[in-house]
């Protein structure tokens, strides 16, 4: 990495390349018992994330940080469970190198990362639009399906673990979660807050 480069110079085609390196070797990389943190599900926070910034009218230099935060986020599952966004860094630093990304937008991308680690403390407005992407599902019509595939990756590795606790698990998480940006806050957090009701109302 170049400390005398800035963002803007990593372009579109240097973004659909590292795109293809990252699928490439989560495709090839994360266990299988993986049901939630998926490729798809990094093609989603992606995508939520630029639909989040564009809303909130961020600069062309950030949003190309955010879509490269948002590509790495959860590499670190190819290699640890625990502490994934700390290997999710280490594994941007490596693939990163070869792009002229200066150190400070390296570390604000891994501050992006690390935003993501639950509970939630992003630093600034980058890291708020990534936090609330990867969370996104909690306020759309999707949430039953998708919070299914992270209760079956969590069972897969404790087979103990049963619906009724994920359920009550799901409802204190709910609850205390709440959005950052203002996007999210008009578009996610009522539809939230309706399952939140519904989970109540099936115990």
């Amino acid at each position: 990495m170049n400390e005398s480069k800035t963002p803007l110079e990593f372009t579109d085609a240097d973004f659909e390349n590292l795109s293809a390196k990252v699928f490439n070797d989560l495709e090839n990389k994360l266990p299988a018992n993986l049901t939630y943190h998926s490729v798809q599900h990094t093609k989603y926070v992606l995508r939520d994330a630029v639909e989040i910034a564009t809303y909130e009218n961020v600069s062309h230099t950030d949003l190309m940080k955010i879509k490269i935060a948002a590509l790495l986020h959860d590499t670190g599952f190819m290699t640890t469970y625990q502490n994934h966004e700390e290997a999710s860094c280490a594994y941007a630093k490596k693939v990163l190198q070869k792009y002229k990304i200066s150190t400070e937008d390296f570390g604000h991308i891994c501050e992006m990362i690390m935003a993501t680690k639950i509970p939630q403390s992003p630093k600034d407005q980058c890291g708020e639009i990534l936090a609330d992407a990867d969370l996104a599902y909690l306020g759309t019509e999707h949430f039953g399906k998708i919070s299914y595939l992270l209760f079956d990756e969590l069972k897969h590795m404790n087979p103990m673990f049963d619906l009724q606790t994920w359920n009550q698990i799901q409802i204190k998480f709910l609850t205390n979660h709440q959005y950052f940006t203002n996007y999210c806050k008009a578009n996610k957090a009522s539809i939230k807050n309706a399952h939140v009701q519904n989970l109540i109302s099936d115990i």
